[in-house]
């Protein structure tokens, strides 16, 4: 995609089913802008020179994560899982369907 090319209405269409979202004409148009002028500045930033830069650490030094030690222990069998749910099958948990085609 070139700086000055908008989005094209199939990759519209394409983000818009991945995120599962029905878009009127005028959302896709809106939505055309902003995502070009997301990249478009994005794209301004790799013309800076970060030759001079450091990497960046964390804003506080000193700061480390606490891990504790991984100790397994008995875990609910499946059967102890499953004994309050309302519906069941073949020893899974049975739901409606929850992803459109």
């Amino acid at each position: 995609m070139s700086d000055n090319e908008d989005f094209s209405e199939e990759t519209l269409e394409h983000i818009s089913k991945l995120a599962l979202l029905d878009l009127s004409d005028e959302e896709k148009k809106k939505l055309a802008k902003e995502l070009k002028d997301i990249l478009n500045y994005f794209k301004k930033l790799n013309d800076l020179d970060t030759s001079e830069v450091k990497p960046m650490t964390h804003p506080i030094d000193g700061l480390k994560n606490v891990f504790r030690e991984d100790i397994p222990w008995k875990s609910l069998s499946n059967e102890e899982a499953l004994k309050n749910a309302k519906y069941t099958k073949d020893g899974y948990f049975k739901t409606s369907k929850v992803i459109k085609n």
